[in-house]
């Protein structure tokens, strides 16, 4: 992250973001994340680490996050996606 008074272009911004998401988009179907941590944590919650309160409250922000994630872009198509990544990155 860069520094809070650090000149920032809004161009650089959105080309990170659309890297990012390029990149998650070839790294495995975020469709299904939410899921898939749902599983991990549940299998946690039943150890004896998983009675960690902090634990706990990062492992809901985590499926939060994936699930907004999954229902921002789940509506499109990988196409779809992968043609507005390319889009922004050369803009």
């Amino acid at each position: 992250m860069t520094e809070e008074n650090q000149k920032t272009t809004e161009a650089a911004v959105m080309t990170a973001m659309a890297k990012f998401f390029s990149d998650l988009w070839f790294v495995d179907d975020f469709r299904e994340q939410p899921e898939y941590l749902s599983e991990i944590f549940e299998t946690i919650l039943l150890t004896k680490m998983g009675d960690d309160q902090d634990l706990r409250v990062r492992m809901i922000n985590s499926i939060r996050t994936s699930k907004i994630l999954a229902k921002t872009l789940g509506s499109f198509s990988d196409k779809e996606i992968n043609n507005a990544c390319e889009k922004m990155i050369k803009a």
